[in-house]
């Protein structure tokens, strides 16, 4: 049984705050212009497809096959902002199932107004997918292949009261 020392971890973070953190008029602009893709592996192109666009209604927008494996899909849900979800399937391979590691996906967390939130929370209650809700703003569950996902009924840039961008 490790022991964490809390004060030494809070004390860390409030020098990092101070060694990097800007204040948003001080902050240059990202080079980036947005997430064009988050990609994800997934067992069942079928599951992944009727999961996230029949119960999440993120529409499909291409499938094609994927150029570093023959015989693997690539596919993409449109999340919104220009932004996309895309998976593989890797047929043959044996990859064993979903963990999360040091360096690997926790949870994907996708903006949505409160109304489809409370639209998409019934659509989970009726398929029986087990979630959890927290600060009644976040409400968090697993894809067929166990990934964790989070649908924030915050609007970008925000997280519970929070301006984070």
């Amino acid at each position: 049984h490790m022991t964490i020392d809390l004060d030494a971890i809070n004390a860390e973070r409030e020098r990092i705050k101070s060694d990097y953190l800007r204040e948003s008029d001080d902050r240059p602009e990202s080079s980036a212009r947005g997430l064009h893709h988050f990609a994800l592996i997934c067992s069942d192109v079928r599951a992944t497809i009727d999961f996230y666009q029949g119960m999440l209604e993120f529409p499909l927008t291409e499938i094609f096959e994927n150029r570093d494996y023959a015989g693997s899909n690539h596919f993409f849900f449109d999340i919104g902002q220009g932004n996309l979800l895309a998976f593989f399937d890797l047929p043959g391979l044996d990859l064993g199932p979903y963990a999360e590691v040091l360096g690997g996906l926790h949870h994907l967390a996708i903006s949505v107004s409160q109304e489809k939130w409370d639209h998409l929370r019934g659509k989970l209650d009726a398929a029986g997918v087990e979630y959890l809700v927290e600060s009644e703003k976040s409400i968090y569950f697993r894809d067929p292949d166990g990934a964790r996902l989070e649908l924030l009924a915050d609007p970008l840039g925000e997280m519970y009261g929070t301006k984070v961008l």
